[in-house]
């Protein structure tokens, strides 16, 4: 090769590295820090940047925690922060208490919104206009259980998990499963093997569907944590089940088979929300009581990296110059860090 043109390719794959950071960098820069960005009064979920670089993320306001003087409960809030100016503002209130939040590649938000006095359904809102439309609420002439964690793949088919954690409602669904949504509206149940599910991701390869299985024995933390429990004194005993994150085979027509557990956590709780970044790597919100955070795996399931964290619930990639910009729902706050890989995210159409 001309040692001019073995310099200029030098040069580039410099660049290359200053941009978007080499393989070989550790993932999460030394010093970095989870900077505290703001704090709620219940719990935060699912936070997502949309195309213009707003952040969004839920407050689920569980109804038997926050109520006011008189018994009123708060309805569930989408939250905005503005990295630009540091400022968080409602977004929606109602939620229909969402959880989950994505946004696609016209940029609409999807949102998948849960039981407790809940929408129990998928929405899409179109960002331009500021109206909101159901794409799925029924299954089988029956109301969803209560739809929790959102992804999208590149042809525009939306995937949800619909489990049951909380909420006074009956549970309608025969099995808590994971549905596509394809882009006719129509609806599908595809995995009913992944115990309780709950994050959901497809991989920048469109060739995997990840799923989290957050098994917690119960349906309605909420009586089970109640004035009835309460009045008993008694902590009433679970069997917890699957508390894993695996892989299923995704295929063209968007069906999905089992492929292999890549991480079992039991007898510690399972994680929650999840994201890969450009190389394929998950993100995940690991929620055991001995190592919280968010922990960084292979697609093959080995441990990369570890941010630790209050018990966290979901995270989400920054864009365009802030593409490595981790964010991070835990607790009752909203978090970022700035890490050396950046996230992917849909092409834009």
């Amino acid at each position: 090769m001309p040692r001019k043109l073995s310099l200029l390719c030098f040069g580039l794959w410099l660049f290359s590295l200053a941009k978007s950071g080499s393989a070989e960098e550790p993932i999460v820069p030394p010093g970095a820090k989870v900077e505290n960005l703001f704090e709620s009064k219940v719990l935060t979920e699912g936070v997502s940047v949309a195309p213009d670089g707003m952040v969004y993320f839920s407050e689920i306001t569980f109804s038997h925690v926050s109520r006011d003087a008189n018994g009123a409960i708060e309805a569930g809030h989408i939250w905005k922060f503005d990295p630009t100016t540091g400022q968080t503002s409602i977004f929606r209130s109602p939620s229909g208490m969402s959880n989950g939040i994505k946004f696609d590649a016209q940029g609409n938000m999807i949102v998948a919104e849960g039981a407790d006095y809940g929408g129990r359904r998928i929405t899409r809102t179109d960002m331009k206009t500021g109206k909101a439309y159901i794409v799925a609420a029924m299954f089988d002439g029956r109301p969803l259980n209560s739809p929790n964690d959102v992804t999208i793949d590149e042809q525009g088919r939306i995937y949800f998990s619909d489990p049951r954690y909380l909420g006074y409602e009956g549970i309608d669904q025969a099995v808590q499963a994971v549905y596509r949504i394809d882009i006719d509206g129509s609806l599908h149940r595809i995995i009913t093997d992944a115990g309780k599910p709950n994050g959901v991701c497809v991989s920048p390869d469109q060739k995997t569907l990840y799923v989290v299985s957050n098994d917690n024995g119960g349906t309605s933390i909420d009586r089970l944590a109640g004035p009835a429990a309460q009045a008993d004194k008694v902590k009433i005993p679970l069997k917890k089940g699957a508390m894993s994150l695996m892989a299923y085979d995704l295929a063209a027509d968007g069906s999905a088979r089992f492929r292999k557990t890549l991480v079992d956590y039991s007898p510690e709780d399972g994680p929650d929300g999840l994201i890969c970044d450009k190389d394929g790597n998950l993100y995940v919100a690991t929620r055991t009581e001995k190592r919280p955070g968010i922990t960084v795996y292979s697609p093959e399931g080995k441990e990369l990296a570890y941010i630790p964290t209050e018990i966290p619930t979901n995270v989400g990639f920054g864009r365009g110059s802030d593409s490595n910009l981790l964010y991070i729902t835990a607790g009752k706050a909203l978090y970022r860090i700035r890490l050396n890989r950046e996230g992917y995210q849909l092409p834009a159409k």
